[in-house]
């Protein structure tokens, strides 16, 4: 690949890998979903100051986030046991928690909790959690997860992770968070670039780009073991991983024939496909959750839009017209719609496409919103962007009406390339 045909291929690699720095702080702002959000009461656990963490704070903090609930912090009567609820006392709250945390002699904890309809003034659920004293978030995320999906019908994400790259100085590392951006460790530091981070189906791999060959890069690592090989390692560049539902193969990007094409291989590194043809840039594919078809970004059109295709190479289609880019797409976890980002007037926002309808809805006022990611369940998009002249991640409902600023890392750092990964299994 040569003259124009690189610097095309750099500069809309440069538009899809913007840095941004990011502060830690969380940061709530809901746009017109007051008037949906129900009411819960999350009552303070008996016992839980012994903790490093009151879990009450963290199920408060996770429903909080989603936008759906108003939560109350009761100031005076707080019961822990079901013969101490004074339902007259709870008006105006449609369900309330409670519970209480005993130290085991093993260093574990157990912790119970009920959730109640407080209009009816019967029991939903109760449950106990046993574990490790130092898994404190995990539990409050279980709990906020079992609340959710008690009270929405959706199953709760707070128990999933993200994964991003962050660039401090020369070094780069790849980072893995809880959902809510805690709990951060570095899985790979290095002081080259890496790019294009892709969760596996089950969670347990993550396939990225790194240029410390000199060269763009496929790996894949483990995160249970922390052991990495190379997938692919063409001659040219090798870059923009995304698994098949079923763990079993990849889409990458190769420019091994010319300009960058789109290619599946097996996630042991054989039988390399080519499914693309075109003299244009094509990449960013993303899986559609049957594993049939693919969506890309391609300038073949002139500009960088979105198109699909179906695993057999078969049957290319572009999907969108609007604006003078729109790139990064993912499909939704039920794959009625897309995401992507979408230029408009200089700007760039997070917009959803139905796949029906071929509606655009665009979901941010623009800025710098790029590299949008669903999480599992469908109900919110992590993307990045900026604000006041700092960077952040973001997370928005699906329908735009929530906005959520993620807690993530030191106002030193850049932060880039968000991926929401899949529920825990």
């Amino acid at each position: 690949m040569k003259g124009m045909t690189m610097i095309r291929y750099w500069m809309l690699l440069f538009l899809l890998c913007i840095t941004l720095p990011v502060r830690a702080a969380l940061n709530i702002d809901i746009y017109g979903a007051g008037e949906n959000q129900i009411p819960v009461a999350i009552v303070p656990f008996d016992n839980e100051g012994k903790l490093a963490q009151r879990i009450t704070e963290i199920v408060s903090a996770d429903l909080k986030s989603s936008g759906h609930f108003k939560i109350t912090v009761p100031t005076s009567k707080t019961p822990h046991e079901p013969h101490e609820i004074d339902f007259a006392d709870w008006r105006g709250v449609e369900a309330m928690a409670i519970g209480s945390v005993e130290m085991l002699p093993d260093g574990r904890v157990t912790v119970k909790f009920r959730l109640f309809d407080a209009v009816k003034q019967t029991e939903l659920f109760g449950q106990a959690v046993t574990a490790k004293a130092d898994q404190v978030r995990a539990i409050g995320h279980r709990i906020a997860d079992l609340i959710y999906e008690k009270l929405t019908g959706n199953p709760g994400v707070f128990s999933t992770r993200i994964a991003y790259v962050s660039r401090q100085g020369k070094s780069n590392r790849l980072v893995v968070a809880d959902s809510d951006g805690f709990n951060d460790r570095a899985v790979l530091s290095i002081n080259e670039p890496i790019m294009s981070p892709a969760w596996s189906p089950d969670g347990n791999q993550l396939a990225y780009v790194t240029l410390e060959k000199g060269h763009a890069v496929v790996y894949v690592q483990s995160l249970l073991t922390n052991q990495r090989r190379v997938l692919s390692d063409a001659r040219g560049s090798n870059s923009a991983p995304a698994w098949s539902p079923d763990g079993r193969q990849l889409a990458i990007v190769l420019t091994r024939d010319g300009s960058p094409q789109i290619y599946l291989i097996r996630a042991d590194g054989s039988d390399l496909r080519r499914i693309t043809f075109s003299g244009a840039i094509d990449t960013e594919p993303s899986f559609s959750p049957d594993g049939q078809y693919l969506l890309f970004t391609s300038d073949r059109g002139g500009s960088p839009q979105i198109y699909r295709i179906s695993v057999d190479g078969k049957n290319t289609e572009r999907l969108t017209f609007e604006g003078g880019h729109n790139f990064s797409p993912r499909y939704s976890p039920d794959g009625k719609s897309f995401v992507f980002a979408h230029q408009k007037d200089g700007r760039f926002h997070v917009a959803v496409q139905d796949f029906q309808t071929r509606q655009m809805q665009l979901l941010t006022s623009g800025g710098w919103d790029k590299r949008p990611s669903f999480s599992p369940n469908g109900k919110l998009i992590l993307f990045a962007t900026e604000s006041g002249r700092r960077g952040i991640l973001t997370a928005i409902s699906s329908d735009g009406r929530v906005r959520t600023k993620k807690n993530l890392s030191s106002q030193s750092a850049d932060i880039r390339e968000p991926v929401w990964g899949p529920f825990l299994r």
